[in-house]
């Protein structure tokens, strides 16, 4: 099973030869390729998969995910 977490961009760079940019993830910076997806601006959501931006999302529709996970995460019910 895979899972994509949305984020969104706040910096964008290129490294040797790829572009790649921060996403913050509800407060967590994490490094991410940018090269998989088509004209990365700041302030997209994209969902990433293992390092990889795999695709651009509509921001209600982001934050929405976001929302869903944080329910999740918050249960105690193991």
């Amino acid at each position: 099973m895979c899972l994509g977490i949305p984020g969104k961009i706040n910096k964008i760079y290129e490294a040797d030869g790829l572009i790649m940019g921060m996403v913050d993830y509800n407060g967590a910076l994490r490094e991410v390729c940018l090269s998989t997806i088509q004209d990365p601006v700041l302030g997209d959501y994209v969902m990433v998969h293992a390092g990889f931006a795999i695709s651009k999302m509509d921001e209600q529709e982001a934050l929405k995910t976001i929302r869903v996970l944080d329910e999740v995460s918050d249960t105690d019910d193991y």
